[in-house]
C-alpha cells in the first residue's frame, strides 16, 4: 500500500481573520456548499441586516418552500451571546429556518437547538453547523460542514389535509424525476405540503417553480425577485427583448408577466392541470412538467448570470 497523508484540522482563523468582513461574504458567495449539507436550496437576500441594533449575518429563504432563512456565523466556539443573538433575529425577521455556524457546539447550546426543534411547530428548522477546515500534509485546505443539529424526522406532523399530500406525494416524484434527468440540479432533498415547489437559477433573486395555479393551470416559470422593485421590472424588460430567442429555445410561446401591482415578475409556460387530476394524467403532467423545466433552465441560467444589474 502506497503510503497515505495525514490528515490534519487548521484554526479557521487562517483562513478568515475576520467574521464579518472576511468568513460572512465568503459563505454568501459559497452558500451552495452549506445548501447541500442542510438539504435545502437557500437564496441569500441581503447581509448584515439589521433587527434592532444588532445585525444578523445573513438573510434569504428557502427556495423550496419560501421560508426565510437566517444564518448567524462564528469563528469562536458558540457562546450565550451569539444564542440570545440568534433567538432576536428569528423573532425580528420571522425566520423559521434558523442556522447557527461555529467551528465547536457547547453541550449546552446543542441541546438548546434539539430542544427548540421539539418545541416548535413542524414550519420551523434550527440548525447547528461546525466549521471545519482540514488539509492533507501540505495540500490546499478544504472546508467541511459539520452537522451537528438539525430537525428531527421522528416530530410530529400537523394534520395534513388531503389535497395537502396530493400535492406532497405529485412533488416527491416529480423533484425525483427531474434528479434522474439532470443530476446536481438542485439540492432540495425534500417537499412541503403546499402547491408549488422551487429551486435556485443561478444567481440570487431568481428561481425556477413548479406550480398549481387557479383556473385548473399549472406551470413552469422563472420568478425574478432581487427584493428591489425597480430592479425586478428592469431586469425582466431585459430578458422580454429577446423574447423570441428564449421561446425558440423553449420550444413553445411563453407568459410574459410583468406583475406590475407586485414587486416580483414571472416568465411562464402553462399546462392544464390540477391535483385531484387522475393518476395517469398526473403522471404526464409531472413528464411535461420536467421536460419543460429543462428547457427553461437551458434558455436562461447562462443569460441570468450575464444580465447586467
Amino acid at each position: 500500500m502506497n503510503e497515505m497523508g495525514k490528515l490534519k484540522w487548521i484554526d479557521v482563523k487562517k483562513l478568515w481573520s475576520h467574521e464579518a468582513k472576511d468568513f460572512t461574504p465568503w459563505m454568501q458567495e459559497n452558500i451552495n456548499r452549506l445548501s447541500e449539507v442542510v438539504g435545502l436550496e437557500i437564496d441569500i437576500l441581503d447581509r448584515e441586516v439589521s433587527v434592532g441594533t444588532f445585525n444578523v449575518d445573513l438573510y434569504g429563504k428557502d427556495l423550496s418552500s419560501g421560508r426565510p432563512v437566517i444564518i448567524e456565523n462564528q469563528l469562536h466556539p458558540t457562546d450565550h451571546v451569539h444564542l440570545g443573538q440568534l433567538l432576536t433575529y428569528a423573532s425580528g425577521l420571522e425566520a423559521v429556518v434558523v442556522i447557527w455556524i461555529a467551528p465547536k457546539f457547547r453541550d449546552e447550546h446543542r441541546q438548546t437547538l434539539d430542544w427548540l426543534n421539539r418545541i416548535t411547530d413542524d414550519e420551523v428548522s434550527f440548525f447547528g453547523i461546525e466549521l471545519e477546515v482540514l488539509q492533507i500534509d501540505d495540500s490546499n485546505p478544504a472546508v467541511n460542514f459539520k452537522l451537528v443539529v438539525q430537525p428531527s424526522e421522528w416530530r410530529k406532523h400537523a394534520p395534513i389535509s388531503e389535497k395537502g399530500q396530493l400535492y406532497h406525494d405529485f412533488f416527491s416524484q416529480l423533484l425525483h424525476s427531474l434528479k434522474e434527468r439532470k443530476p446536481g440540479i438542485t439540492t432540495v432533498s425534500s417537499v412541503g405540503y403546499g402547491n408549488w415547489l422551487g429551486f435556485g437559477a443561478g444567481r440570487s433573486g431568481f428561481s425556477f417553480i413548479f406550480c398549481f395555479a387557479l383556473n385548473n393551470k399549472f406551470r413552469v416559470e422563472l420568478y425574478i425577485d432581487t427584493g428591489e422593485l425597480e430592479r425586478n421590472k428592469e431586469t425582466f424588460g431585459l430578458l422580454q427583448v429577446r423574447k423570441e430567442e428564449f421561446e425558440g429555445i423553449v420550444g413553445t410561446s411563453l407568459s410574459w408577466e410583468r406583475l406590475d401591482d407586485k414587486r416580483a415578475c414571472r416568465i411562464a409556460a402553462y399546462h392544464d392541470g390540477s391535483i385531484i387530476d387522475p393518476p395517469e394524467e398526473l403522471q404526464s403532467l409531472s413528464s411535461w412538467a420536467v421536460d419543460t423545466m429543462l428547457e427553461f433552465r437551458k434558455a436562461f441560467s447562462k443569460r441570468i448570470k450575464n444580465l447586467p444589474i
